[in-house]
């Protein structure tokens, strides 16, 4: 009998993915410590939403849109910064281009980063405070965009 798992592995490491971490990478995860939020916005108080199905654990964005005073819209999008867990040129890093992106097969996961920060340290999980990179644009009532910013901030 086939073994799907066995099958999708082989299909991976055919084409260059790491499904397991070196030494290196393996002891920078170890040794992971999260930044506390200084410097950064504090937006935690805001009502963040996600599009992601109730089901994920792998949440990388999160937005939060209000009316302005003159009845256009402030959109903030929230990406999770995980260059505060994974800095350029680690481990973790080169790693991560390696593999350039997760594979959903069906029967299994196989992360970019380890579960440990893409479902743990940087996933913007419900209640948790992460450290995000904000987008933000004011958009006019005719749909035109007046200011745009970009900042990091911690959500929740």
């Amino acid at each position: 009998m086939t073994d799907l798992r066995d099958v999708a592995l082989q299909a991976l490491h055919d084409n260059g993915f790491a499904t397991d971490l070196e030494a290196d990478a393996k002891r920078e995860l170890n040794a992971l410590r999260m930044p506390g939020d200084t410097g950064v916005r504090d937006l935690r108080a805001l009502l963040w939403s996600s599009i992601d199905n109730a089901e994920s654990k792998d949440l990388d964005q999160i937005e939060f849109a209000e009316e302005t005073i003159d009845g256009g819209v402030r959109l903030r999008v929230g990406i999770a910064d995980v260059d505060v867990a994974v800095p350029k040129g680690s481990a973790l890093d080169r790693h991560a281009m390696t593999n350039a992106t997760s594979v959903y097969t069906g029967i299994a996961v196989y992360p970019m980063l380890p579960p440990e920060i893409s479902t743990g340290a940087t996933s913007l999980n419900e209640g948790e405070e992460r450290i995000v990179l904000v987008i933000e644009l004011v958009i006019a009532p005719n749909g035109t965009v007046t200011s745009h910013d970009v900042y990091r901030a911690i959500a929740q």
